[in-house]
């Protein structure tokens, strides 16, 4: 069976034979990411800045950054700000022969989105001036919004003419919570994010992908209306700040859960028997005999404070024995960097 099928068996509840996978660092992933890139010619508009504009900066503990300049502190600039062009032919130029390889393997294919909306959103307008207009210009918020959606729509319609059928999947982030619960009610929420969520998943579905959203923070409740908006899957990395219980109770077998040893309270201390049991009661609580459940790596470990591979081994081969438990088949072996 290729990763295609294992990884379409486990979103349709259909078991497939082992758990699906995406540990690059061990050589083995059943999803493959199309390389689409900034469009020939351009340039940051200044040192760190990403093609929306947002500037980012780092401390000397290695780790993805933080945005720091926000170029859109003032929104009556919106109009004229320069946002990331998705019909320009250059982004796409290396994408033909990567679909190629990828269809050859047999990977079930992902076009990754950074920061869809709400993180796009305060990276470009700052975070407490965002949360400020959602209730004092909801004007200003929504033609924000609306602006960055309009910019993700014309990804999914590219990628849907471009190479119809050949693409199963977008993946994509918004954090949403903090460790107590997420940053906003879940009222506003719905009423703000959720339409604009459900509009962008719809037109993903329509050329035939599925959604996968990554978001941290405890976002239970974030989670139904993760549901509703019409997400397939939703990567979790934080599974006992959220209650592993609780989210297998209420959402187990409704969205597809993607998850691994909590990379908070159990990864970074490397103790074996903490790694054994989040395996056991993810997979108990989580998973089903019928599928659900995506076992990935969180891949910046020196970030988390995991700086020994072989607690990360040690993870696999716990989830290895759950796979063959649960499914059938383990884990394939771990091919470890050289």
């Amino acid at each position: 069976m290729t990763s295609r099928e294992i990884v379409q068996r486990a979103l349709r509840l259909q078991k497939p034979p082992r758990l699906p996978l995406r540990f690059g660092i061990f050589g083995h992933d059943d999803c493959g990411g199309l390389p689409i890139k900034a469009p020939d010619g351009w340039t940051p508009p200044c040192e760190d800045a990403d093609e929306w504009g947002c500037v980012w900066a780092k401390t000397e503990i290695p780790n993805m950054g933080q945005v720091k300049g926000h170029p859109l502190e003032d929104l009556s600039r919106l109009d004229a700000h320069p946002m990331p062009d998705y019909n320009d032919d250059s982004r796409y130029e290396e994408v033909p022969g990567a679909l190629a390889q990828l269809e050859a393997e047999g990977k079930y294919i992902m076009v990754g989105i950074f920061m869809v909306l709400f993180e796009r959103m305060h990276t470009l307008h700052g975070f407490e001036n965002t949360l400020c207009d959602l209730l004092t210009d909801r004007p200003a918020a929504a033609a924000l919004a609306d602006r960055i959606l309009d910019v993700h729509l014309t990804l999914v319609a590219n990628i849907g003419r471009r190479f119809p059928g050949r693409v199963h999947g977008f993946g994509m982030t918004d954090d949403w919570g903090t460790q107590q619960a997420a940053f906003i009610s879940l009222d506003l929420w719905r009423d703000f994010f959720l339409p604009r969520y459900q509009r962008l998943f719809a037109a993903m579905h329509a050329i035939g992908c599925d959604v996968w959203v990554h978001s941290c923070g405890k976002v239970n409740e974030i989670i139904e209306g993760y549901i509703e908006a019409g997400v397939n899957a939703v990567n979790l990395q934080q599974p006992r700040a959220l209650g592993i219980e609780e989210i297998g109770r209420r959402y187990r077998g409704r969205i597809v859960l993607e998850s691994l040893a909590d990379i908070q309270h159990t990864l970074p201390t490397g103790d074996r028997d903490k790694i054994r049991a989040d395996a056991r009661d993810l997979m108990s609580h989580w998973a089903l005999p019928s599928g659900g459940f995506v076992f990935s790596d969180y891949g910046d470990g020196a970030a988390i404070g995991v700086h020994d591979l072989e607690t990360k081994v040690f993870m696999y081969r716990c989830f290895s024995e759950e796979s063959e438990r649960l499914y059938g088949e383990p884990l394939p072996e771990p091919k470890l960097p050289v």
